[in-house]
C-alpha cells in the first residue's frame, strides 16, 4: 500500500470561540487538511466545550473534513445529531463504549467515517475485533480534557503498536495531544499519519500558515 500522506488537523479547542467560524475559515485558508472538533461533556472529561448545534452553526465556514472527537460518556444517543450537524467523521472513545461494534456500525450507517480514540492508559487490545469497522484510530498523547498539555513520550511505543495492528488496512492513525514541530517527528516515525494540533497552531507567533507548514515539514 502506498504510504498515506501526512494530514494536519487543527483543533479548534485552542481557537477564539468568540469568532469560531472566522477561525475555521482562517485555518482552512492556511492549509489545514481537516478541522478537529473536540466535544467534551464535563463528565467523561472534566472540561465542557460545545455540541452539535455549534458544529452545525460553523459548518458553512469550511468545506474541509469535519472531524468530531466525542469525549462524552454516552455517545450513542447523540451520533445522529453530530452527523446531521455536518460531521464527516465521528470518533468515540473505547473507554465510553461497552458495545463498540454496534456504535461503529451506527456511525457508518449515518454516512460518517468511524473512529475510535484510546486514552494514554488504555490497552489497545480492545481494537482487535473491530478493525474492519474502523476508518480511524486516535491515540491520545495527553490525558484528554484540556488543551496545552505536554506530550507523553511513552505513547510513541503505543503508536507503533497501533501502526503494526493496522498493517495494510486503510485506517488513518491519528495522534492528539502536545503535538508541536518538536514532537511531531517522533510520532510520524512511529507511524502517525494525521496530526491534531491546537496550541501549536493557534498560538504560533508567525501565524497559522507558518505553523501548519512547520508541522508538515516534520515528515520530510
Amino acid at each position: 500500500m502506498t504510504p498515506k500522506p501526512l494530514q494536519i488537523s487543527p483543533s479548534v479547542l485552542a481557537s477564539d470561540f468568540a469568532k469560531l467560524g472566522a477561525e475555521i475559515t482562517a485555518i482552512t485558508q492556511a492549509g489545514a487538511d481537516w478541522i478537529h472538533l473536540d466535544v467534551m461533556d464535563g463528565q467523561f472529561v472534566p472540561n465542557l466545550t460545545f455540541g452539535a448545534p455549534v458544529i452545525k452553526a460553523v459548518r458553512h465556514a469550511s468545506e474541509r473534513y469535519f472531524d468530531a472527537h466525542l469525549m462524552i460518556e454516552t455517545p450513542d444517543q447523540l451520533l445522529a445529531d453530530f452527523a446531521n450537524a455536518g460531521a464527516n467523521g465521528i470518533t468515540v472513545h473505547l473507554e465510553a463504549c461497552p458495545h463498540l461494534d454496534r456504535t461503529l456500525s451506527q456511525i457508518r450507517s449515518l454516512g460518517c467515517k468511524a473512529g475510535v480514540a484510546v486514552n494514554p492508559h488504555t490497552p489497545i487490545d480492545g481494537l482487535v475485533h473491530v478493525l474492519d469497522r474502523l476508518d480511524l484510530i486516535l491515540v491520545m498523547t495527553v490525558n484528554p480534557g484540556f488543551g496545552g498539555q505536554s506530550f507523553i513520550p511513552a505513547m510513541c511505543h503505543k503508536i507503533a503498536q497501533v501502526a503494526e495492528m493496522i498493517g495494510e488496512r486503510d485506517i488513518i492513525l491519528q495522534v492528539d495531544g502536545g503535538i508541536t514541530a518538536t514532537t511531531a517527528p517522533s510520532v510520524i516515525a512511529a507511524g502517525a499519519t494525521n496530526l491534531v494540533a491546537g496550541s501549536a497552531i493557534f498560538g504560533h507567533q508567525a501565524g497559522y500558515a507558518a505553523a501548519i507548514s512547520e508541522l508538515r515539514a516534520s515528515a520530510v
